[in-house]
Protein backbone atom coordinates (compact mmCIF):
# COMPACT_ATOMS: atom_id res chain seq x y z
CA UNK A 1 0.00 0.00 0.00
CA UNK A 2 1.01 3.13 -0.68
CA UNK A 3 -0.13 4.93 2.47
CA UNK A 4 -2.10 7.37 0.60
CA UNK A 5 -5.14 8.69 3.47
CA UNK A 6 -8.85 8.97 2.92
CA UNK A 7 -10.74 11.13 5.32
CA UNK A 8 -13.79 9.20 5.03
CA UNK A 9 -16.87 8.67 3.34
CA UNK A 10 -18.15 12.55 3.37
CA UNK A 11 -20.43 13.10 -0.01
CA UNK A 12 -23.19 10.33 -1.22
CA UNK A 13 -25.06 11.45 -4.15
CA UNK A 14 -28.30 9.65 -4.92
CA UNK A 15 -30.03 9.34 -8.09
CA UNK A 16 -33.57 10.67 -7.75
CA UNK A 17 -36.30 10.70 -10.72
CA UNK A 18 -38.14 13.79 -9.51
CA UNK A 19 -35.96 15.97 -8.02
CA UNK A 20 -38.42 18.52 -6.74
CA UNK A 21 -39.95 15.92 -4.70
CA UNK A 22 -37.05 14.47 -3.69
CA UNK A 23 -35.62 17.64 -2.18
CA UNK A 24 -38.71 18.28 -0.30
CA UNK A 25 -37.97 14.87 1.42
CA UNK A 26 -34.13 15.27 1.69
CA UNK A 27 -34.98 18.24 3.20
CA UNK A 28 -37.36 17.09 5.55
CA UNK A 29 -34.83 14.32 6.74
CA UNK A 30 -31.92 16.50 6.75
CA UNK A 31 -33.77 19.73 8.71
CA UNK A 32 -31.59 21.84 6.44
CA UNK A 33 -32.50 23.71 3.22
CA UNK A 34 -30.15 22.85 0.14
CA UNK A 35 -26.91 24.90 -0.33
CA UNK A 36 -26.77 24.23 -4.06
CA UNK A 37 -30.19 24.28 -6.42
CA UNK A 38 -29.82 23.51 -9.82
CA UNK A 39 -32.09 21.59 -12.66
CA UNK A 40 -29.00 18.53 -12.69
CA UNK A 41 -28.27 18.67 -9.18
CA UNK A 42 -29.23 19.40 -5.16
CA UNK A 43 -26.90 19.96 -2.62
CA UNK A 44 -27.34 19.52 1.14
CA UNK A 45 -24.63 20.14 4.08
CA UNK A 46 -25.74 18.58 6.98
CA UNK A 47 -23.43 17.48 10.19
CA UNK A 48 -20.28 17.87 8.14
CA UNK A 49 -21.99 15.13 5.00
CA UNK A 50 -22.54 16.36 1.71
CA UNK A 51 -25.93 14.73 0.50
CA UNK A 52 -26.37 14.96 -3.06
CA UNK A 53 -29.72 14.27 -5.75
CA UNK A 54 -28.81 13.90 -8.92
CA UNK A 55 -31.86 13.94 -11.60
CA UNK A 56 -31.72 11.06 -14.60
CA UNK A 57 -29.85 13.42 -16.89
CA UNK A 58 -27.17 13.91 -14.34
CA UNK A 59 -24.01 11.84 -13.35
CA UNK A 60 -23.31 9.05 -15.53
CA UNK A 61 -26.70 7.32 -15.73
CA UNK A 62 -26.41 6.00 -11.35
CA UNK A 63 -28.57 3.55 -10.73
CA UNK A 64 -27.69 3.75 -7.18
CA UNK A 65 -26.37 5.67 -4.69
CA UNK A 66 -22.58 6.20 -4.47
CA UNK A 67 -20.42 6.71 -1.21
CA UNK A 68 -17.05 9.14 -1.97
CA UNK A 69 -14.51 9.07 0.12
CA UNK A 70 -12.50 12.03 -0.49
CA UNK A 71 -8.69 11.55 -0.52
CA UNK A 72 -5.95 13.91 -0.15
CA UNK A 73 -4.64 12.27 -3.97
CA UNK A 74 -6.99 10.96 -6.01
CA UNK A 75 -4.58 9.80 -8.87
CA UNK A 76 -2.50 7.42 -5.67
CA UNK A 77 -5.38 5.85 -4.25
CA UNK A 78 -7.22 5.22 -7.67
CA UNK A 79 -3.87 3.59 -8.65
CA UNK A 80 -3.97 2.09 -5.22
CA UNK A 81 -7.66 0.45 -5.37
CA UNK A 82 -7.54 -0.32 -8.85
CA UNK A 83 -3.34 -2.55 -7.71
CA UNK A 84 -6.12 -4.46 -5.55
CA UNK A 85 -8.37 -5.22 -7.48
CA UNK A 86 -10.55 -2.49 -8.56
CA UNK A 87 -11.91 -1.36 -12.08
CA UNK A 88 -12.08 2.33 -13.12
CA UNK A 89 -15.74 3.43 -13.73
CA UNK A 90 -14.95 7.25 -14.02
CA UNK A 91 -11.59 8.41 -14.39
CA UNK A 92 -9.99 11.66 -12.48
CA UNK A 93 -12.51 14.57 -13.83
CA UNK A 94 -12.84 17.83 -12.51
CA UNK A 95 -16.25 19.16 -11.73
CA UNK A 96 -15.03 22.54 -11.02
CA UNK A 97 -13.32 24.80 -8.68
CA UNK A 98 -10.23 21.94 -8.99
CA UNK A 99 -12.80 19.31 -6.81
CA UNK A 100 -11.42 16.21 -8.70
CA UNK A 101 -13.62 13.29 -8.97
CA UNK A 102 -13.66 9.58 -9.66
CA UNK A 103 -15.75 6.41 -9.61
CA UNK A 104 -14.48 2.67 -9.18
CA UNK A 105 -16.23 -0.71 -8.91
CA UNK A 106 -15.50 -3.27 -6.22
CA UNK A 107 -14.73 -6.97 -7.20
CA UNK A 108 -18.41 -7.19 -6.98
CA UNK A 109 -19.57 -4.17 -9.42
CA UNK A 110 -20.30 -1.80 -6.73
CA UNK A 111 -19.70 1.73 -7.30
CA UNK A 112 -17.50 3.64 -4.88
CA UNK A 113 -16.48 7.22 -5.82
CA UNK A 114 -13.30 9.12 -4.34
CA UNK A 115 -12.92 13.05 -4.25
CA UNK A 116 -10.21 15.17 -4.07
CA UNK A 117 -10.98 18.95 -3.27
CA UNK A 118 -8.56 22.04 -4.19
CA UNK A 119 -5.71 22.76 -1.68
CA UNK A 120 -6.11 25.98 0.13
CA UNK A 121 -3.91 28.32 -0.37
Amino acid sequence: MSGSTTMGVKTILHPVTDLEKAKAVYAALLGVSPQADAPYYVGFEAEGQQIGLVPPSGHQGMTSPVAYWHVTDINAKLDEVTAAGASVKDHVRDVGGGRLVATFTDPDGNVLGLIQDPVSA
